[in-house]
């Protein structure tokens, strides 16, 4: 059982912990980190090279998985084995490891309830469970993934599968959809259209196609400077755009897909059908965030755990901070973003604990490795003022690229596995 700690102290706001607090299932750490996905592990890593000790994680799957790679999973180029490793290698020495699901944060008791029926106290809680994919808020969907026609590169499991059916396509209408609202890795609705295309050009597949893209967003990217040289790779391939058509309902048994057509006043909607189809489902922060004090209950970031969008602290639990997916961060949910947030949040939890102001701040950075082609890559990179902010010296990555396409293949996986989890980058 963990050491107990004095409970922190804050200028800002006191909430004295109730008799639930006294729940002994789990005892208690002093720092209590919900998800062990790329936020909670990098942040725990940086917490232990640090000196912090009494730390729990609670986590409940005994596989990690290195996401941005299912893209090219679902392109034919490297196998889903290759993106998933154990996840006790990455958990710290010291750090207690609690398999469990997380169903209710108490920030007034200072406890965390999983699922097991048990509770973790914490001193300090930084809230990184992630995005929750909400498959059945599309009636349809479910049943359209068991088809031989429908795929997602949003599921280990079925990212092969997008393979199989780019790969047996011959002719036809193939749709891709990205839904309204925030999703992990915003570019990856597009990037997989890209490369299918490319796919199909080389094939002689790509001329007697329709490409189309049902997308819920406005434009193909929010930052114009990127969305200029994108629109240029959706005219190469002659992909159809729809935009502002979100996703609502499919039909598999006659393989058609209902879009929204949003603003319309009169709820108008279009129906497309497709031969094949790549689904990205829409995403939310996962349900007991939701029901959390934590998180906000109205306005644009309803659902959202709150956090300030440069410290990253919750404005009303001093002694509870938020980052990555499931945070009201207005950034990109990626982990690039994440590998920028997770040393401002370290330090500004260290200055907490040391009964300090929070100071360090993140500027919004977050990069889209957008692949689009076999051998090209276009890194977008930016902060919260929307402008681009290339990082990498020399080279201008604002073009398509075959060696940025090389950094996506291997450089960032390895960065990843070596230096990110590990707290060294």
């Amino acid at each position: 059982m963990a050491t107990t700690t004095p409970a922190p102290t804050s200028p800002k706001a006191s909430h004295p912990r109730s008799e639930a607090a006294a729940i002994p299932e789990l005892g208690r750490a002093r720092v209590v980190i919900i998800g062990g996905g790329t936020a909670g592990i990098s942040v725990a890593a940086r917490l232990a090279r640090a000196g912090v000790e009494d730390m729990a994680i609670v986590e409940p799957s005994e596989k990690h998985y290195y996401q941005p790679l299912w893209t090219l999973v679902g392109a034919g180029i490297v196998s889903a084995e290759q993106t998933e490793r154990d996840e006790a290698a990455y958990i710290p020495a010291g750090v207690r490891w609690i398999k469990d699901f997380a169903e209710e944060i108490d920030p007034v008791a200072q406890t965390v309830r999983v699922r097991g029926g048990g509770r973790v106290g914490y001193d300090f809680l930084v809230v990184a469970p992630g995005i929750q994919l909400d498959w059945d808020a599309v009636p349809g969907l479910r049943e359209a993934l068991k088809t031989d026609s429908v795929s997602s590169n949003y599921d280990f499991r079925l990212a092969p599968k997008t393979w199989r059916l780019i790969e047996a396509f011959r002719s036809g209408t193939a749709l891709f959809t990205h839904p309204a609202g925030p999703i992990k890795c915003a570019g990856a609705p597009q990037k997989i259209a890209y490369l299918a295309c490319d796919h199909w050009r080389k094939t002689g597949v790509l001329d007697r196609s329709k490409v189309m893209l049902g997308s819920g967003q406005k434009a193909i990217f929010g930052v114009a400077e990127y969305r200029a040289l994108l629109e240029k790779v959706v005219e190469r391939y002659g992909i159809q755009t729809k935009f502002e058509r979100n996703l609502v309902e499919v039909h598999p048994d006659r393989k058609e897909a209902v879009f929204a057509v949003m603003g319309d006043p009169a709820g108008a909607r279009e129906t497309i059908r497709y031969d094949m189809m790549h689904v990205v489902p829409p995403q939310s922060a996962p349900d007991f965030i939701k029901r959390s004090p934590i998180a906000h209950k109205e306005g644009p970031n309803k659902g959202w755990a709150k956090a300030d969008k440069h410290t990253m602290q919750n404005p009303e639990y001093p002694n509870v901070f938020a980052l990555g997916d499931a945070s009201e961060l207005p950034t990109s949910r990626t982990g690039a973003a994440i590998r920028k947030e997770a040393p401002v949040l370290v330090e500004n939890l260290l200055a907490v604990m040391n009964g300090k102001e929070p100071t360090a701040k993140y500027d919004g950075y977050a990069s889209c490795p957008l692949v689009t082609s076999y051998d090209t890559m276009l890194l977008a990179e930016f902060d919260y003022s929307g402008k681009p902010t290339p990082s990498i010296p020399i080279i201008d990555t604002m073009q398509e690229r075959h060696d940025m396409y090389l950094l996506k293949r291997y450089g960032l996986p390895w960065m990843y596995w070596n230096l990110m989890l590990r707290g060294l980058s």
